[in-house]
């Protein structure tokens, strides 16, 4: 299963209300993968794409595509803003490991 923090579901609120999208939702797909594991996209959507777990969190729509559920399971979407960096990551607890032709951009 595939949580959304607070602080997620509170900024894509507001990001969508901005955008004058309150009612619309976040949607999270696979766009890519390296050794170091799959890299993702988030577009905004009016309306999920026939798969999609639907997650509502604190009033906010999020639509996860059914591969990227899969890889996503156990894991967090959260957003940071620690001054340096803004924007929503996903937390794994269980980091993946990388092989030997990786090099230092992975782990």
């Amino acid at each position: 299963m595939v949580e959304i923090s607070d602080v997620a579901a509170e900024k894509t609120k507001e990001i969508l209300s901005t955008e004058g999208k309150a009612e619309w939702g976040l949607r999270f797909y696979t766009s890519g993968s390296s050794c170091c594991g799959p890299s993702y996209g988030i577009d905004i959507v009016e309306n999920p794409i026939d798969g999609d777990e639907v997650i509502e969190k604190n009033g906010t729509k999020f639509f996860i595509d059914k591969d990227t559920v899969e890889k996503l399971n156990g894991m967090t979407i959260d957003f940071v803003d620690d001054g340096q960096k803004q924007g929503f990551v996903v937390n794994n607890p269980n980091p993946p490991t990388c092989g030997p032709s990786c090099g230092p951009s992975c782990g």
